[in-house]
């Protein structure tokens, strides 16, 4: 009973200091984008301030659940750090509760925190950002920006197979900008390039305007309006501009087998879906470093070293967390290991650290 106690005190002290982090930064993100989107609405005459503020408060939680894993780092030294400097830890460490025995409370803690996130918090935020984005759309009528590479469709006509490349896009994909179509017959043999200033999607076929056609052995022409078959439909193209951010975490295996299935890339949300399933391991680890750099103040002294430290730590994982998604992202890394492997090596950093560090 006792040890059930003291564990539940352990663990609402650390969610405690958690929370107070979490929604100190989470207000700090919606002031800045308040600021943002106010200079941005200010040139729109028919943008209430009203809808501005609904705005943000609809965009923040999925920005402030990339922080969640640094606040949980922070929350828990602080909470260890205010632990030790009541002597509550040291009186718990002499009445014989091993380090690992108060760490188990904190760690489950962060463990069921990260599974909530990942089944409540995150499938919310996901619907009220993709309802964020929708607002946005409207009110400033923005395009759709695609990746540094441009967007790439591979399809299929009736006679013939393309890829086709877009820089921007709007109206969901059904709209694409500065369009370069590499057309193939059903063999696999190149036909010709098609090269258009803006594309337009129709019932079987993309229209293409302005086209300039470049084939082998015949002069380049050009032409008005260029038709290329594709067997896409508006939803299969629309779902190729869908924000793995924006999609809830039970949609997002299924969106990934659609997204598939027409050729498109599916490494984001199949590795957004293997990020968020190793939340609440990364979330443990976080309790874990952050006692490697908490628990020891009282009697080696330099808190803003140790302070500093757990800082330097917390960076460094965020690199490493953004390279191996980068990697993933880039199809370098299957989705599994990119996600999983930040989550995993903090782990056993954070166990190896306090094996060498405590006595038990």
């Amino acid at each position: 009973m006792i040890g059930r106690t003291l564990g539940v005190y352990f663990a609402l002290r650390f969610l405690q200091s958690l929370a107070v982090i979490f929604f100190t930064i989470f207000g700090l993100i919606f002031m800045a984008d308040f600021v943002e989107m106010l200079r941005r609405a200010s040139d729109v005459p028919h943008a209430p301030v009203s809808i501005v503020v609904a705005l943000c408060l609809m965009r923040t939680p999925s920005i402030a659940e990339q922080i969640l894993p640094f606040a949980t780092l922070f929350g828990a030294m602080s909470a260890f750090i205010n632990l030790t400097r009541k002597l509550e830890l040291v009186v718990a460490r002499s009445a014989g509760v091993s380090v690992w025995q108060f760490l188990a409370s904190p760690v489950l803690a962060a463990f069921g925190l990260g599974v909530m996130v990942m089944l409540v918090f995150s499938p919310g935020a996901a619907l009220m950002k993709a309802k964020a984005d929708a607002i946005e759309m409207g009110i400033f009528k923005t395009q759709l920006s695609t990746r540094d590479d441009g967007m790439w469709i591979r399809q299929r006509g009736r006679d013939q197979q393309s890829i086709l490349r877009a820089e921007m896009a709007a109206e969901a994909g059904l709209r694409l900008s500065n369009v370069t179509a590499y057309v193939f017959d059903m063999k696999g043999r190149f036909v010709e390039r098609v090269d258009a200033a803006d594309a337009s999607l129709r019932p079987g076929e993309w229209e293409l305007n302005k086209a300039l056609i470049t084939a082998p052995a015949v002069d380049p022409k050009q032409m008005e309006i260029y038709h290329l078959g594709t067997n896409l439909l508006p939803a299969q193209v629309a779902q190729s501009f869908v924000a793995p951010e924006t999609v809830p975490f039970w949609l997002l295996p299924r969106l990934a087998d659609d997204t598939e299935s027409v050729g498109l890339d599916a490494v984001g949300y199949r590795l957004r879906y293997q990020q968020l399933l190793a939340l609440p391991v990364l979330l443990a680890a976080m309790v874990l470093i952050a006692a490697c750099f908490s628990l020891k103040l009282s009697r080696m002294g330099g808190v803003g070293l140790m302070v500093l430290g757990g800082v330097g730590a917390g960076f460094v994982l965020f690199i490493f967390s953004k390279l191996a998604s980068d990697l993933g992202g880039a199809g370098m890394l299957s989705a599994p290991v990119a996600a999983w492997s930040p989550a995993v090596i903090a782990n056993l950093l954070g166990g190896l650290t306090l094996l060498n560090r405590e006595d038990g």
